[in-house]
């Protein structure tokens, strides 16, 4: 399960273009953890304290710097 081993993951995240991206190397099983535990949290908007939704209208702050 996710827990403190899980930094030592090669799992990432980032913004290109304004989407999210993920890579979840590993099993299925841990991946499908990532999911279950903290992906489908964070992209829930009802989640507290904080989510990703929350800062979605900044995913394309780049493009209005122009």
């Amino acid at each position: 399960k996710i827990g403190t081993s899980a930094v030592q993951s090669r799992a990432t995240g980032g913004v290109a273009m304004g989407t999210y991206l993920f890579a979840l190397p590993g099993s299925p099983g841990a991946c499908k953890d990532a999911w279950d535990e903290i992906l489908k949290w964070q992209l829930d908007y009802r989640h507290r304290p904080c989510n990703f939704v929350e800062i979605m209208p900044r995913l394309d702050e780049h493009l209005r710097r122009k």
